[in-house]
């Protein structure tokens, strides 16, 4: 079942779906002017403007000033910390309460073996719905809908002769927070599931503090 994001804002009808609208796109693009959502979303610049004004008040959004060709510099706007609350957890609290348990009575060599065996299951799990004799773009792309039902916002874009596998949002960021081995493991899970002669490069990485994650996936040695 695809993870759905929370109900934010508090706004109901047009309103809420428009702001809806605005988080996701910042989540999924990064800074963008009121110009530009304004576009992508088919309203006035005006209506765009009422609604980051709005969610800057709940701390959602926030914005720094960029020169522009004419004119007065442009305002760009993006999400805050705060806007993670709106997205997907997967159960954060209850997820570090396990890892505690589990890192206090296994130990890290035990704790590794969890961790293998949850990358094992799970890529037998997406071998499963991803065929192993597909074209490379045609594995990223199953790959994406399979991590994007589990809250990932994943998706490809090509690179020259490369493919960017980015992924917008990590529903197990507070957990691989404090266990970096969630991230390793799922680099070597990627790597697995697109099978031999593929390299997977990470070059952005949420926990280090970018906005998002991204794999350079390349055929054959970088």
């Amino acid at each position: 079942m695809c993870m759905k994001e929370r109900e934010p804002l508090g706004e109901r009808g047009t309103e809420g779906k428009t702001r809806r609208a605005i988080v996701r796109l910042l989540k999924q693009e990064g800074a963008l002017d009121s110009a530009a959502l304004a576009r992508r979303l088919k309203v006035t610049p005006m209506a765009v403007r009422q609604h980051l004004y709005a969610l800057q008040k709940e701390k959602l959004v926030t914005h720094d000033e960029r020169p522009v060709p004419l004119g007065r510099p442009a305002k760009f706007w993006q999400l805050t910390r705060d806007a993670d609350r709106l997205f997907p957890e997967a159960y954060a609290e209850l997820t570090l309460a396990l890892i505690g348990a589990m890192g206090e009575s296994f130990g890290p060599s035990g704790m590794q073996k969890v961790l293998d065996a949850r990358a094992a299951a799970q890529g037998a799990a997406y071998r499963a719905r991803i065929p192993a004799s597909a074209p490379l773009e045609k594995k990223l792309r199953d790959l994406a809908r399979v991590r994007s039902e589990e809250g990932y916002m994943a998706e490809v874009r090509r690179d020259g002769d490369a493919f960017l596998f980015i992924e917008n949002h990590c529903p197990i960021c507070a957990a691989a927070n404090v266990c970096q081995g969630f991230c390793s493991t799922e680099l070597d899970l990627f790597k697995s599931v697109l099978g031999p002669g593929v390299t997977v490069a990470r070059s952005e990485h949420i926990v280090s503090g970018d906005r998002r994650c991204v794999y350079r996936v390349t055929r054959g040695a970088v």
